[in-house]
């Protein structure tokens, strides 16, 4: 058969198929494939916020029945950018680069990987994720692809919210930043993760990306620089595979904003 010389019949026909598929589904959607998973801590009393920062504040401002019989009910609330769940934008540590409302949608959603150093960081709450721990995690998982949102399980959410054991204090006030400890990202692997696996974000489930004893926060910086999101105190990561997952990691779209809340959520594919 000569294909050109049929090409017009294939391509009406498929056309035909096409068509009539969508006409016989209009409002027909795709799902994300695997099911979710909620890697947010809500916002509440108990939310933990860097010892210099104002906590969470909700004030209500009406709930209850109206004079016209109706059930109505609204809050005002408060916030540091910095707590909870949220995102630090570029900006944070790197003059002139991306705000909140600026990082595109392509930044905040795609693949995901799951580093896991739950035992080196119950040994030392002062680990710094090294470059060879990303090495060994590749040794055992393959190469951490491009454009990927790497998020780092220290084990650490099981303790929220108990600001003693997931901080190492719960001193509030400048004079406490000095009795932090957490793990957190060496400075090293925050550049090799930019320059060598050119990585779309990066999260970790601890308060900052910089350990809690860090004093200059250079894997912020080296981060930022590079325009790259950061996700901090994520939940239930436990619950998420070292690769196959997708993430979708939503922050509040703060005009001008270094950061903001975030609600982050991984689609973990379904077993057999």
């Amino acid at each position: 058969m000569n294909f050109a010389s049929h090409r017009p019949i294939v391509v009406a026909v498929l056309t035909v198929v096409l068509v009539t598929a969508a006409a016989g589904n209009p409002c027909r959607a795709q799902p994300p494939l695997g099911s979710p998973v909620d890697l947010t801590h809500a916002f509440g009393d108990s939310t933990i916020y860097w010892p210099t920062a104002d906590p969470f504040q909700l004030e209500v401002v009406a709930h209850g029945r109206t004079e016209g019989g109706w059930w109505y009910a609204a809050n005002s609330f408060t916030t540091a950018e910095h707590g909870g769940t949220h995102l630090d934008a570029p900006i944070h540590f790197a003059e002139g680069k991306r705000t909140a409302a600026e990082i595109p949608l392509d930044d905040l959603i795609g693949p995901a990987v799951v580093i896991d150093v739950t035992d080196a960081a119950a040994a030392d709450p002062d680990l710094l994720i090294d470059v060879p721990a990303l090495e060994a995690w590749e040794g055992r998982n393959g190469r951490i692809p491009e454009r990927s949102i790497v998020l780092l399980r220290t084990g650490w959410s099981v303790r929220w919210p108990d600001a003693e054991r997931y901080l190492g204090t719960a001193r509030r006030g400048a004079d406490a930043v000095a009795g932090l400890h957490f793990p957190g990202l060496d400075p090293a692997a925050a550049g090799w993760l930019v320059a060598e696996r050119a990585v779309r974000a990066v999260g970790i489930d601890t308060a900052s990306i910089d350990r809690g004893q860090s004093t200059d926060f250079r894997a912020h910086q080296v981060l930022a620089e590079a325009d790259v999101p950061i996700f901090e105190n994520v939940a239930a990561l436990d619950r998420v595979p070292p690769t196959g997952a997708w993430v979708v990691a939503l922050p509040m779209k703060i005009a001008r904003g270094t950061g903001g809340p975030l609600r982050i959520v991984a689609f973990v594919p379904r077993g057999p």
